[in-house]
Protein backbone atom coordinates (compact mmCIF):
# COMPACT_ATOMS: atom_id res chain seq x y z
CA UNK A 1 0.00 0.00 0.00
CA UNK A 2 3.15 1.96 0.97
CA UNK A 3 4.49 1.31 -2.71
CA UNK A 4 1.42 2.27 -4.43
CA UNK A 5 1.00 5.92 -2.30
CA UNK A 6 4.75 6.09 -3.68
CA UNK A 7 4.14 6.01 -6.88
CA UNK A 8 0.46 8.10 -6.95
CA UNK A 9 2.90 10.69 -5.20
CA UNK A 10 5.58 10.49 -7.71
CA UNK A 11 3.31 10.67 -11.18
CA UNK A 12 1.69 13.92 -8.89
CA UNK A 13 5.09 15.10 -9.14
CA UNK A 14 5.70 15.11 -12.91
CA UNK A 15 2.15 15.99 -13.83
CA UNK A 16 2.94 19.74 -12.13
CA UNK A 17 6.43 19.74 -13.40
CA UNK A 18 4.94 19.00 -17.00
CA UNK A 19 2.29 21.58 -16.04
CA UNK A 20 4.88 24.04 -15.16
CA UNK A 21 6.68 23.80 -17.67
CA UNK A 22 4.35 24.12 -20.26
CA UNK A 23 3.36 27.28 -18.77
CA UNK A 24 6.60 28.25 -18.87
CA UNK A 25 7.01 27.47 -22.59
CA UNK A 26 3.57 28.74 -23.11
CA UNK A 27 4.81 32.43 -22.08
CA UNK A 28 8.40 32.28 -23.54
CA UNK A 29 6.35 31.58 -27.07
CA UNK A 30 4.38 34.59 -26.10
CA UNK A 31 7.63 37.05 -25.57
CA UNK A 32 8.85 35.74 -28.68
CA UNK A 33 5.53 36.72 -30.48
CA UNK A 34 5.80 39.82 -29.17
CA UNK A 35 9.21 40.76 -30.61
CA UNK A 36 8.38 39.67 -33.49
CA UNK A 37 11.61 39.27 -36.01
CA UNK A 38 13.21 41.69 -34.37
CA UNK A 39 14.90 38.80 -32.19
CA UNK A 40 16.44 37.31 -34.82
CA UNK A 41 18.28 40.29 -36.33
CA UNK A 42 19.99 40.43 -33.29
CA UNK A 43 21.77 37.75 -34.07
CA UNK A 44 22.21 38.47 -37.54
CA UNK A 45 25.10 39.33 -39.72
CA UNK A 46 25.68 41.21 -42.73
CA UNK A 47 27.39 39.41 -45.59
CA UNK A 48 28.27 40.95 -48.95
CA UNK A 49 25.54 41.72 -50.89
CA UNK A 50 23.13 42.22 -47.75
CA UNK A 51 21.34 45.90 -47.89
CA UNK A 52 22.26 47.72 -44.56
CA UNK A 53 20.63 50.93 -43.81
CA UNK A 54 22.75 52.86 -41.64
CA UNK A 55 23.58 56.01 -39.27
CA UNK A 56 26.40 57.58 -39.67
CA UNK A 57 28.72 60.62 -39.06
CA UNK A 58 31.96 61.79 -40.53
CA UNK A 59 34.93 63.25 -39.42
CA UNK A 60 37.94 65.68 -40.83
CA UNK A 61 41.61 65.57 -39.95
CA UNK A 62 41.02 67.30 -36.70
CA UNK A 63 38.10 64.99 -35.14
CA UNK A 64 34.96 67.44 -35.83
CA UNK A 65 32.09 66.25 -36.79
CA UNK A 66 31.46 67.34 -40.48
CA UNK A 67 27.85 65.22 -41.60
CA UNK A 68 25.82 63.22 -39.12
CA UNK A 69 22.65 61.48 -38.37
CA UNK A 70 22.98 61.72 -34.84
CA UNK A 71 20.37 64.57 -34.04
CA UNK A 72 21.99 65.29 -30.38
CA UNK A 73 25.67 65.70 -31.75
CA UNK A 74 24.16 67.46 -34.70
CA UNK A 75 22.21 69.88 -31.87
CA UNK A 76 25.54 69.67 -29.79
CA UNK A 77 27.94 71.12 -32.70
CA UNK A 78 25.49 73.76 -33.60
CA UNK A 79 24.62 75.26 -30.43
CA UNK A 80 28.31 75.68 -30.31
CA UNK A 81 28.42 77.93 -33.75
CA UNK A 82 29.92 75.20 -35.73
CA UNK A 83 29.30 74.33 -38.96
CA UNK A 84 27.35 71.28 -39.35
CA UNK A 85 25.35 68.91 -41.53
CA UNK A 86 22.42 66.62 -40.29
CA UNK A 87 21.98 63.89 -42.94
CA UNK A 88 19.10 61.29 -43.14
CA UNK A 89 19.92 58.03 -42.75
CA UNK A 90 21.89 55.68 -45.76
CA UNK A 91 21.21 52.69 -47.43
CA UNK A 92 24.39 50.60 -48.34
CA UNK A 93 24.88 47.90 -50.24
CA UNK A 94 27.57 45.52 -48.05
CA UNK A 95 31.35 44.72 -49.98
CA UNK A 96 30.21 46.58 -53.16
CA UNK A 97 31.89 49.07 -55.18
CA UNK A 98 30.14 52.24 -56.65
CA UNK A 99 29.48 52.64 -59.93
CA UNK A 100 29.09 56.86 -60.21
CA UNK A 101 31.83 58.97 -58.16
CA UNK A 102 29.46 60.30 -55.66
CA UNK A 103 26.38 59.34 -53.58
CA UNK A 104 23.83 62.61 -52.74
CA UNK A 105 22.13 62.24 -49.32
CA UNK A 106 19.78 65.03 -48.13
CA UNK A 107 21.23 67.40 -45.21
CA UNK A 108 19.58 70.12 -43.23
CA UNK A 109 21.55 73.06 -42.29
CA UNK A 110 20.87 75.77 -39.46
CA UNK A 111 21.14 78.44 -42.18
CA UNK A 112 19.05 76.65 -45.16
CA UNK A 113 17.30 73.68 -43.89
CA UNK A 114 16.76 70.83 -45.87
CA UNK A 115 17.56 72.91 -49.19
CA UNK A 116 20.77 71.22 -50.19
CA UNK A 117 22.30 67.39 -50.80
CA UNK A 118 25.71 65.98 -49.57
CA UNK A 119 28.30 64.72 -52.02
CA UNK A 120 29.28 61.34 -50.37
CA UNK A 121 32.75 60.61 -52.22
CA UNK A 122 32.86 57.10 -53.55
CA UNK A 123 35.90 56.28 -51.52
CA UNK A 124 33.95 57.58 -48.56
CA UNK A 125 30.78 55.04 -49.20
CA UNK A 126 33.09 51.97 -50.38
CA UNK A 127 34.99 52.30 -46.87
CA UNK A 128 31.49 51.97 -45.12
CA UNK A 129 30.44 49.21 -47.38
CA UNK A 130 33.68 46.81 -46.86
CA UNK A 131 33.29 47.95 -43.16
CA UNK A 132 30.08 46.63 -43.19
CA UNK A 133 30.77 42.98 -43.53
CA UNK A 134 30.46 40.76 -39.79
CA UNK A 135 28.48 43.57 -38.28
CA UNK A 136 25.29 43.43 -36.47
CA UNK A 137 22.33 45.39 -35.90
CA UNK A 138 23.03 48.33 -33.47
CA UNK A 139 26.36 47.51 -33.90
CA UNK A 140 29.06 50.54 -34.32
CA UNK A 141 32.34 51.36 -35.16
CA UNK A 142 35.16 53.27 -36.21
CA UNK A 143 36.12 52.89 -39.70
CA UNK A 144 39.00 54.81 -41.59
CA UNK A 145 38.78 56.16 -45.48
CA UNK A 146 42.51 55.60 -46.99
CA UNK A 147 42.12 57.87 -49.63
CA UNK A 148 40.89 60.76 -47.82
CA UNK A 149 44.37 62.46 -48.24
CA UNK A 150 44.11 62.83 -51.60
CA UNK A 151 40.80 64.65 -52.11
CA UNK A 152 42.05 68.24 -52.33
CA UNK A 153 41.71 70.58 -54.92
CA UNK A 154 42.78 74.27 -56.26
CA UNK A 155 40.23 76.16 -56.64
CA UNK A 156 40.77 79.25 -58.64
CA UNK A 157 39.35 82.75 -57.71
CA UNK A 158 37.25 82.14 -60.23
CA UNK A 159 35.56 79.11 -59.27
CA UNK A 160 35.40 80.09 -55.97
CA UNK A 161 33.40 83.21 -56.92
CA UNK A 162 30.84 81.06 -58.38
CA UNK A 163 30.56 79.43 -54.91
CA UNK A 164 30.15 83.09 -53.37
CA UNK A 165 33.93 83.18 -52.03
CA UNK A 166 36.05 85.92 -52.32
CA UNK A 167 39.79 84.66 -52.54
CA UNK A 168 40.87 87.43 -50.30
CA UNK A 169 38.54 86.72 -47.15
CA UNK A 170 39.65 83.43 -46.96
CA UNK A 171 42.46 82.11 -44.75
CA UNK A 172 44.57 79.04 -44.29
CA UNK A 173 42.48 76.98 -41.71
CA UNK A 174 38.96 77.95 -42.86
CA UNK A 175 35.86 75.69 -42.98
CA UNK A 176 33.80 76.87 -46.19
CA UNK A 177 30.61 74.91 -47.55
CA UNK A 178 31.45 74.22 -51.48
CA UNK A 179 29.44 73.22 -54.01
CA UNK A 180 30.91 70.08 -56.33
CA UNK A 181 30.04 68.17 -59.38
CA UNK A 182 29.49 64.41 -60.46
CA UNK A 183 33.17 64.27 -60.33
CA UNK A 184 35.65 64.84 -57.91
CA UNK A 185 38.58 65.07 -60.19
CA UNK A 186 36.71 67.98 -61.90
CA UNK A 187 35.81 70.12 -58.91
CA UNK A 188 38.43 72.23 -59.52
CA UNK A 189 37.65 72.91 -63.60
CA UNK A 190 34.35 74.73 -65.05
CA UNK A 191 33.38 71.38 -66.73
CA UNK A 192 30.92 70.31 -63.92
CA UNK A 193 27.53 71.40 -62.98
CA UNK A 194 28.00 72.32 -59.07
CA UNK A 195 24.89 70.81 -57.59
CA UNK A 196 26.05 69.13 -54.68
CA UNK A 197 27.21 70.43 -50.93
CA UNK A 198 30.86 69.47 -49.43
CA UNK A 199 32.36 71.18 -46.17
CA UNK A 200 36.25 72.01 -47.19
CA UNK A 201 38.86 73.08 -44.83
CA UNK A 202 41.75 75.70 -46.79
CA UNK A 203 44.96 73.81 -46.29
CA UNK A 204 47.42 76.60 -48.68
CA UNK A 205 46.45 79.91 -50.42
CA UNK A 206 48.64 81.64 -52.90
CA UNK A 207 47.11 84.38 -55.71
CA UNK A 208 46.66 81.33 -58.04
CA UNK A 209 43.68 80.44 -55.68
CA UNK A 210 43.36 78.35 -52.51
CA UNK A 211 43.60 74.74 -52.27
CA UNK A 212 41.01 73.05 -49.99
CA UNK A 213 40.77 69.52 -48.12
CA UNK A 214 38.06 68.02 -48.92
CA UNK A 215 39.06 64.85 -46.85
CA UNK A 216 37.20 63.14 -44.47
CA UNK A 217 39.58 60.11 -42.88
CA UNK A 218 37.15 58.69 -40.25
CA UNK A 219 33.36 57.58 -39.95
CA UNK A 220 31.48 56.32 -37.66
CA UNK A 221 28.57 54.04 -38.42
CA UNK A 222 26.15 51.84 -36.92
CA UNK A 223 23.89 49.55 -38.85
CA UNK A 224 19.79 50.68 -38.62
CA UNK A 225 18.99 47.17 -40.18
CA UNK A 226 19.54 44.83 -42.58
CA UNK A 227 17.88 43.38 -45.70
CA UNK A 228 19.60 39.96 -46.23
CA UNK A 229 20.30 39.19 -49.95
CA UNK A 230 18.70 35.21 -50.86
Amino acid sequence: MGEKKQKEKSVAQWKKIVVVGACVLFVVLMIVSGMGSGWISAFTVTKPGDVAVLDYTLYDAAGNPIVTTDQTLFTQIASQGKFVLFSKQITVTTNQSMAHTLYPVQVYSTSSGWANQFALFKPEYEAMSSGLVGMKVNEQKRIAIPSSGSMTQLWSPELLMRNGVNLSDLNVGDIIPMGVGDNPEEMASNKSTLTYMRIGEVSSKTAEGAVVDFGYPSADIRVVSINKNN
